[in-house]
């Protein structure tokens, strides 16, 4: 099987990944901090499945098909980009729409939740705190990401000795990318839950809408130029 050597340096490639700040990290604080506990971590569920459904496509050689066909691999670009870009456009035109009083200040209260989940279906987030649209949401980012299988199709094969199952293998290195990545979660939605008082003034939620909006963005527009 894999050397313990081998296991340390993957994850210290993949931690690396992990904590670098992008569109996952961005997604997940931004859920988290509006008080969104269930779909945030629908959110780090989707993402994690996403990852664990690029290391199964590569220790089986899929992704190294997508690599090789420039076809297949820019109509997944081009998909990924749309979706992305889509994404980010809803947020950035809602906080334009939307006045102060929309970004409800408190979380309980029907008036409040019946508020928040109009709010999130206008900014294209889904359903309000469900976990399922969190998952589908996350889901949706990871999968239609195809740097994510590049990356995958570059790393994973370097650790996978010889002789060993590929299957295994690439489930178990993508296991230890999906750990890590969960513990980095757990320490976004800790930081939230800590200010998550200053956190969902409308203020900063309209602000925290922007950012995200235009991080989401701006990765969906990077990704349709080929950068």
């Amino acid at each position: 099987m894999i050397a313990i050597d081998a296991l340390w340096a993957f994850s210290l490639i993949a931690g690396l990944l992990t904590v670098t700040p992008g569109l996952d990290t961005a997604l997940v604080l931004r859920t988290a901090a509006l008080g969104y506990r269930r779909r945030a971590w629908g959110v780090v569920l989707g993402i994690q499945s996403g990852t664990l459904i690029w290391g199964v496509l590569t220790s089986l050689g899929v992704t190294a098909l997508l690599t090789a066909s420039h076809l297949a691999y820019e109509t997944l670009r081009w998909a990924g980009a749309a979706y992305l870009m889509w994404m980010g456009g809803r947020m950035l035109l809602a906080t334009r729409r939307h006045s102060a009083d929309e970004y409800p200040k408190t979380i309980g209260g029907r008036a409040e939740n019946a508020a928040r989940t109009g709010n999130a279906a206008r900014t294209g987030t889904g359903a309000g705190d469900t976990l399922f649209g969190g998952w589908h949401q996350g889901f949706a980012t990871n999968l239609f990401n195809p740097k994510m299988g590049a990356f995958y199709v570059a790393v994973l094969p370097q650790f996978i000795p010889a002789g060993a199952s590929h299957l295994a293998a690439g489930v178990l290195l993508a296991g230890v990318h999906i750990l890590l990545a969960v513990i980095w979660a757990c320490a976004l939605l800790t930081i939230a839950e800590v200010f998550r008082g200053r956190l969902q003034r409308p203020s900063v939620r309209r602000c925290l809408d922007r950012i995200t909006g235009t991080v989401i963005a701006a990765f969906g527009l990077r990704l349709a130029l080929g950068e």
